[in-house]
């Protein structure tokens, strides 16, 4: 348990050095300030800085975006290519293929720089510090991975003295078998999150990193770097749309996943699948953390007629897909899975261009959802415990 409030404190620490070094970069007019606290107070300012946080939009702002939504939907993809879309899901466009095949297998993987996901997936945690302090007290963590220390050993029980095909559902071996603490995360892509996280996890026993891709490509980059070691990590192919593919672990082992745009790329009838077969992956009181575009966010509003495959949904001039979500539909969707809303924001910012004078409403959805410690959504538990 000691060991992994260590990790988490360590890693926690790094994700803050590393959003730091971001502002930094977005700005040498001003000290670097914490993600969540750059707010605009005056308009006349607006292009001192690359973005502005916790934007609140006018009733015209918001009219206006849904009208360009509505504008922009107004003509749907035809059905056929529709079909072509969903079946070559799964192919990486032949652009980003080649950037695969010649891409260096570097230490540029794990600098971090404004646009990659790493910046992204760990710095939406910041601003639930307060929220975390506020409503679980001493305990806490800087990114709310773990909360207090009861739950802490909730989280990190697993017996080393018992066999681990004993422990879990009598499978004899498996990559990460003998950690106390494991991540996975969805949609790892080249690895700009993995070899961060990695740096962290080399340090501290009894943790465990899985990562996974549906494209081969991206696996295999991710297996042939340096700090790639199968001691730590397990990098593998597979697809979260196929529920029958399992996975190389059991369920009911994980105490964090990583969902970060990863879900809006996937057809909206199949994401209540896939998110009911990653929520079988935790432990109790693990903890799901998502990110992904939000509704009337500048992407979506940008999209020309003729991109949309249907309701909030589009597909880009490279093939691949994009949903944009609400906050209900989010909540609605993983408290179906049986997941406890503990954290569920829309994130509102203004990025500028400062020297094209181009500001663009960014919204994105960041949320934390956690599978309770007993699993009341379970139809079975539910009809033992009243008969």
């Amino acid at each position: 348990s000691l060991n992994t409030v260590n990790f988490i404190t360590r890693l926690s620490a790094l994700c803050l050095r590393k959003n730091k070094m971001q502002h930094r970069h977005q700005s040498n007019r001003r000290p670097a300030v914490p993600l969540g606290s750059r707010i605009l107070t005056d308009p006349s300012k607006v292009f001192e800085h690359n973005m502005w946080d916790h934007m609140q939009w006018s009733q015209e702002e918001e009219e206006n975006a849904k009208k360009k939504a509505a504008e922009n939907s107004l003509v749907k993809v035809q059905s056929e290519d529709q079909d072509k879309y969903e079946r070559e899901a799964k192919i990486l466009p032949e652009k980003r293929r080649q950037e695969f095949k010649t891409e260096k297998i570097s230490s540029e993987h794990t600098k971090i720089n404004n646009g990659n996901s790493f910046s992204l997936k760990n710095g939406m945690f910041e601003e639930g510090e307060k929220y975390w302090k506020k409503n679980y007290g001493v305990g806490s963590t800087v990114q709310g991975y773990i909360y207090n220390e009861s739950q802490a050993k909730a989280l990190t029980d697993n017996p080393q003295g018992k066999n681990c095909g004993e422990e879990l559902g009598k499978v004899e071996s498996f990559p990460g078998c003998d950690a106390t603490y494991r991540i996975l995360e969805v949609g790892c892509g080249a690895g700009n999150s993995v070899f961060p996280i990695l740096k962290v996890l080399c340090n501290t026993p009894g943790t465990f990193l899985y990562c996974c891709d549906f494209a081969s490509g991206a696996v295999e980059l991710v297996k042939s770097h340096s700090s790639y070691n199968s001691a730590w990590c397990s990098a593998f192919v597979h697809d979260v749309c196929d529920d029958a593919l399992p996975y190389p672990f059991p369920d009911e082992i994980l105490d964090v996943i990583l969902l970060v745009f990863v879900l809006s790329t996937i057809h909206p009838d199949r994401m209540q699948g896939v998110v009911n077969r990653l929520a079988k992956l935790l432990k109790p009181g693990g903890m799901l953390l998502f990110r992904d575009y939000g509704r009337y966010d500048t992407a979506q509003l940008r999209f020309k007629k003729g991109h949309c495959l249907s309701e909030n949904f589009y597909v880009r001039g490279d093939g691949t897909r994009v949903y944009f979500f609400a906050k209900d539909e989010v909540s609605n969707m993983f408290n179906l899975a049986g997941l406890t809303e503990v954290q569920n924001l829309v994130d509102r910012r203004l990025q500028v261009n400062r020297k094209k004078k181009v500001k663009m409403q960014r919204v994105w959805i960041q949320s934390k959802f956690q599978k309770p410690l007993l699993s009341l959504h379970n139809p079975e538990e539910t009809t033992k415990r009243h008969p």
